[in-house]
């Protein structure tokens, strides 16, 4: 079931103010009825967070022991809700909660960006990373990135005239992020293209329509098929306040149908930098891939804290929003785990044998979603570096002019598999060859995927599969994924949920 709330603009229809929602709580323990913007808005955060985040067991319970309007932002209010819950081993289970200002909602409900189109990782050797060796990783066609005529592949030289860009020195790594994710417009590279000519270009932040799907092709592996496409990010299939597909779905419905009319009988996934998204899409794509035999059979479970499965997260009465013509709120919605089981039900003909999925750390939430789902009815293969580990997602909560995201529910999958806080696993571990453009059979991640379905093994014929030399010193993939982290910090890594309306 579609509904419009999810990726709605905050205050488009009728929102509560702050000041009425503090006041609303009917106990000793009442937070002050008047206050700033900003103090009102960390009331309602925690008041929030105490009926409907996952772990609300684990916080405080009293308004007056927690005492939100003590932090100096509400970045530090959440790192501090983030810190009460804790896994084993002591540390904090929560990597995910953040709040923005519609960013997510544009990206994956509408798929429009505002940034300059492309991000950058250090290359891939066989044992670590070059540290010296920057590079743009991918670039969406139709971006200010891609309009300037840059590519993955591309090396830079420079950023903003620094040509200190080593990997290994944390300043750098911060010189970068600001670059990249600061708030300056334009930015200006210096890149070595791939026929080892020099290009200066300047890049200027500008909306454009994102189409995830950066590349995709049909190979020829002896007598069979194996299907290969990127997908980036998972853009909602259908409208946000109707059930109409939207253009990202003609264009996924395009390179499946495709792949039915080819008769593939693999399918090699590439979702190595893809961090989330829309829920809907990762079932719709499971709905594609699953065999048919097991159609009917459970996808997943969302399971949400007791406050909200028992139906006294009444705060909720206050996200108000127009369902089926109606008034609604996300109270009238059930979280009853038996209410939020997701089936697998067969779309289209494809008859899959095996599915490669090809990952990193960057993989994330929906992305993983979409691998825990089908691992129990399929062949599933992962490539590529361990994945992020987000088995947890959200719903936008608008507060004032801001989207408020939290760990809501948990997924699991039919055998009641949904524990990968620190990633899934994979098959095969290699590092990534940015020196190669997606779809290129000679790239280290895809090649690998390829040499598994001729022979059952996956080491490639040829053992060069990157065009760079070694260099004298190599960082280990320890500090890539920390230096990663670093580049890739600002990026949204999740998925995010329709509630189902609650039975009558």
């Amino acid at each position: 079931m579609s509904l419009y709330p999810i990726f709605r603009k905050p205050l488009l229809f009728g929102l509560l103010t702050i000041s009425v929602l503090a006041a609303c709580k009917k106990s000793s323990d009442n937070p002050p009825k008047t206050g700033t913007r900003d103090e009102l808005t960390k009331d309602s955060i925690y008041l929030y967070a105490r009926e409907t985040y996952l772990w609300n067991d684990a916080l405080p319970s009293s308004y007056k022991s927690f005492n939100p309007r003590q932090y100096s932002s509400f970045t530090d209010e959440l790192s501090a809700l983030k810190s009460y819950k804790r896994s084993s081993a002591g540390r904090p289970l929560d990597k995910y909660s953040f709040i923005d200002q519609g960013e997510v909602s544009d990206e994956i409900g509408e798929g429009i960006s505002g940034d300059y189109g492309f991000f950058v990782g250090y290359n891939g050797l066989d044992d670590g990373y070059d540290p010296l060796d920057l590079r743009i990783n991918y670039v969406y066609e139709g971006s200010p990135a891609g309009v300037a005529g840059l590519s993955r592949g591309d090396q830079i030289l420079e950023i903003n005239g620094n040509s200190n860009l080593n990997g290994r020195v944390d300043a750098n790594i911060n010189f970068l992020n600001n670059a990249l994710f600061g708030p300056d417009r334009t930015i200006n590279l210096r890149v070595r293209k791939k026929d080892n000519s020099i290009a200066d270009v300047s890049v200027t932040k500008a909306r454009y329509n994102i189409n995830p799907i950066l590349a995709s092709n049909v190979f020829s592996v002896g007598s069979k098929k194996v299907g290969y496409f990127v997908l980036n990010s998972f853009v909602q299939v259908s409208g946000s306040d109707t059930d109409a597909p939207t253009p990202f779905k003609t264009q996924l419905d395009a390179v499946l149908n495709n792949f039915q009319s080819q008769n593939i009988t693999e399918l090699v996934v590439d979702l190595r930098y893809n961090g989330g998204g829309s829920v809907e899409t990762a079932n719709y794509l499971a709905d594609w891939f699953v065999p048919a035999g097991k159609s009917g059979t459970v996808m997943h479970v969302d399971h949400f804290n007791q406050t909200m499965q028992s139906g006294k997260a009444t705060i909720l009465k206050n996200q108000k929003f127009l369902y089926e013509g109606k008034e609604a709120s996300y109270f009238d919605f059930s979280f009853a785990a038996s209410q939020n089981t997701t089936k697998f039900s067969k779309k289209g003909s494809l008859g899959l044998s095996r599915i490669y999925f090809l990952v990193t750390d960057n993989s994330a939430s929906a992305s993983e979603l979409l691998i825990n789902s089908l691992a129990p009815v399929m062949d599933v293969k992962l490539i590529g570096h361990p994945t992020y580990g987000k088995p947890v997602g959200f719903f936008a909560i608008h507060i004032d002019k801001y989207d408020l995201y939290i760990p809501q529910f948990q997924t699991k999958n039919q055998l009641g598999a949904g524990d990968y806080f620190d990633g899934l696993s994979v098959n095969k571990e290699l590092n990534d060859d940015i020196t190669k453009a997606f779809g290129d059979p000679t790239e280290r991640y895809l090649a690998s995927a390829l040499a598994y379905s001729a022979s059952g093994n996956y080491t490639v014929s040829s053992t060069k599969t990157s065009a760079t030399a070694r260099p004298s010193v190599v960082m280990s993939n320890e500090r890539f994924k920390e230096v990663n982290n670093k580049l890739e910090g600002n990026k949204f890594k999740g998925m995010v949920d329709k509630p189902r309306k609650r039975a009558q």
